[in-house]
């Protein structure tokens, strides 16, 4: 099939890559001029783990082509897969233009039948403005049909997870839509759930609100645990040996971010409140996680007593793991608090200190970016670990106290086991232990 992808960010170039893995003929589009030309090379602009090396391999196999001809991308498709962004507003609501401004640019050239899928995070009844859109602007008598196929992709693992989904959900109003988009994904058949187009719409929100409400739950047990002699992991533990809860998203820190959980936990609140819903759930949940970073950094007031001119080790940028994205990344806030409190700060990230530097630009003796842990922990009065990078986990803890100052570590992830590290002579402090 020949299938367009509109918008070449995250979920785009994922997704196309994908695609032309399957087989499929993809273009992958944008108007960015600058990120068409390196992708077309095979220089991806996002770390994420055999991203490179698909999207290397499918230009290579002729499967795969970037353009920034929009216009001729979307007439000479079959099927356009939209995967532009649909950012947060103050509100809470998100910000659809890009959304509308696709739609009108497939009306205009809507030459033969076409399958336009819904691919970014979007509200509840998106699909009907997208095709009322497309009536009003197309200029032929043309048919179409809209989808929604909302993908479910973990950074630092979005591969595996679109090369091997545990789920695929398929939204459609008509059998001509249901037969394409069931012949896209054939090989997952048995994974495969077809639903009405709302249905798959909320699909998306309801899961990640879902996760979001579990990590803040286990946060909130972490300050009961933190006020008796309970440990957060062994109940973590055990609550998910229980089949009906899981063990997973039951870790306790300093909260999550990134470009979903926080987004859709706030979107799908307002969603419910113009539908007349009383989602008071949601706004707490996400209010437990906004408080977390307060709470960590009154960990690091505890452990300095005074920040004013105390030299901190940051280890950790990106919101998680096996990502650059900094986005809504407890990090962004941490750091700030510090700087507000005088702090000097050494920071150190595997792969989002880039990143990092466009909102917090190195200044002489008051930030500075290290090539690694042990650089950062020069001198340092306290070392904080904001993300459970491995590479942490791994450090040789006595170069790391000969390194610095003061031996106090602050996790805010629980890299350490607390035991081994008070062995060693660390002031340690962690969240939910102790």
């Amino acid at each position: 099939m020949n299938i367009a992808v509109i918008g070449t960010g995250y979920v785009g170039l994922v997704t196309a890559a994908g695609l032309a893995e399957f087989g499929h003929k993809v273009v992958g589009t944008d108007k960015d001029f600058e990120k068409i030309s390196k992708v077309s090379q095979g220089i991806v602009p996002i770390y994420e783990p055999g991203l490179d090396e698909l999207i290397m391999s499918n230009l290579k196999k002729g499967n795969l082509v970037f353009s920034t001809d929009l216009d001729k991308t979307i007439a000479e498709a079959d099927i356009i897969f939209v995967c532009v962004g649909t950012p947060q507003r103050d509100d809470g609501s998100a910000d659809m233009s890009q959304i509308e401004e696709v739609s009108r640019q497939i009306a205009r050239n809507l030459n033969r039948y076409k399958l336009v899928v819904e691919k970014s995070t979007v509200p509840v009844k998106t699909s009907f403005w997208i095709k009322r859109t497309i009536s009003l602007h197309k200029k032929t008598d043309q048919e179409f049909d809209v989808a929604s196929n909302p993908e479910f992709l973990r950074e630092g693992s979005a591969v595996s997870d679109f090369l091997n989904p545990d789920r695929i959900i398929v939204g459609v109003e008509t059998q001509r839509a249901r037969d394409i988009l069931c012949g896209i994904y054939a090989k997952f058949r048995e994974r495969l759930l077809v639903t009405n187009i709302d249905t798959a719409e909320l699909i998306k929100h309801a899961s990640n609100s879902f996760l979001a409400m579990k990590i803040s739950y286990i946060n909130l047990i972490s300050n009961i645990c933190e006020k008796t002699d309970a440990n957060v992991e062994q109940v973590a533990e055990g609550m998910g040996l229980d089949p009906r809860i899981g063990g997973r998203f039951l870790k306790a820190g300093i909260g999550y971010g990134g470009s979903c959980f926080p987004k859709d936990i706030k979107a799908l609140a307002r969603i419910g409140e113009e539908l007349g819903v009383d989602m008071s759930l949601l706004k707490e949940a996400d209010r437990i996680n906004a408080e977390r970073v307060r709470i960590f950094v009154d960990k690091i007031k505890q452990a300095l007593w005074i920040l004013k001119d105390k030299q901190i080790a940051v280890l950790g940028l990106a919101f998680k793991p096996e990502t650059d994205d900094i986005r809504e990344a407890p990090s962004i806030r941490v750091i700030r608090s510090l700087l507000q409190e005088g702090a000097r700060l050494r920071l150190c990230d595997p792969q989002a200190s880039d990143n990092m530097k466009q909102l917090y630009p190195e200044e002489p003796d008051r930030l500075r970016y290290c090539a690694s842990p042990y650089d950062a922990a020069e001198k340092a009065n306290a070392m904080v670990i904001l993300t459970e990078w491995d590479d942490f986990a791994k450090l040789d803890l006595k170069r790391i106290k000969e390194a610095m100052a003061n031996p106090i570590i602050v996790d805010g992830r629980n890299v350490f086991s607390p035991e081994a590290v008070k062995k060693l002579g660390f002031e340690y402090y962690s969240i939910g232990r102790k």
